[in-house]
């Protein structure tokens, strides 16, 4: 079976289709570059599927959820927030890290209201996404919020500074299309919300 037709037969159905083994690389050794408080750099010796060794460097990271909360208007929750590694300034749905011990859906609760200050009566899970496949594990949760109630004042992180602002879809959808929204955990929870007709 060609390469491109065994890795897309291995996308599609992982767990069923014995193909995926000839694609897998074998952990020889692993080495940790470099431990932050948000994030661990790793430095692993592989295995290739042909019998050679290489090298991957990748971040591991804890997780995230992110929020696609709306208001009873139909409008979302955005936020405006400084990212230094491209020091400027990005508009983007409400999201944070899975902290240990908490499980995505209390990370979503817990940042929702630190960020914004709002409860949600209803929240349901969309999917997962994979960010940075290439150098991170990192996995990010969906999460829709409706019947949202203001319940508290923001309470942020120590450092951490943003605005909060309702955006109606419309705009959103325009703000898309200009490169003004070009995070991508935003867009992809967008095109989550799309899909299950939110």
């Amino acid at each position: 079976m060609p390469c491109w037709r065994s890795a897309l037969l291995c996308s599609m159905f992982p767990s069923d289709n014995k193909a995926c083994s000839r694609l897998e690389e074998t952990r020889l050794s692993e080495e940790t570059v470099y431990q932050g408080v948000l994030l661990r750099v790793r430095r692993d010796r592989v295995r290739l599927p042909d019998g050679s060794e290489s090298a991957r460097e990748y971040i591991e990271h804890s997780g995230a959820a992110v929020i696609l909360a709306f208001l009873e208007n139909g409008d979302l929750l955005f936020e405006r927030q400084f990212r230094y590694p491209l020091h400027r300034i990005f508009l983007e749905l409400p999201a944070g890290k899975v902290d240990a011990g908490e499980t995505p859906e209390e990370a979503a609760r817990r940042e929702l209201l630190e960020e914004t200050g709002y409860t949600a009566e209803k929240w349901r899970s969309l999917g997962v996404l994979h960010p940075c496949i290439g150098y991170s594990n990192e996995r990010i949760d969906v999460f829709a919020a409706h019947g949202l109630r203001q319940a508290a004042a923001q309470n942020l992180d120590r450092g951490e500074f943003l605005e909060v602002f309702p955006l109606a879809m419309p705009t959103v959808q325009e703000k898309i299309l200009a490169g003004e929204i070009t995070d991508g955990k935003t867009l992809a929870a967008l095109y989550f919300a799309t899909l299950r007709a939110l």
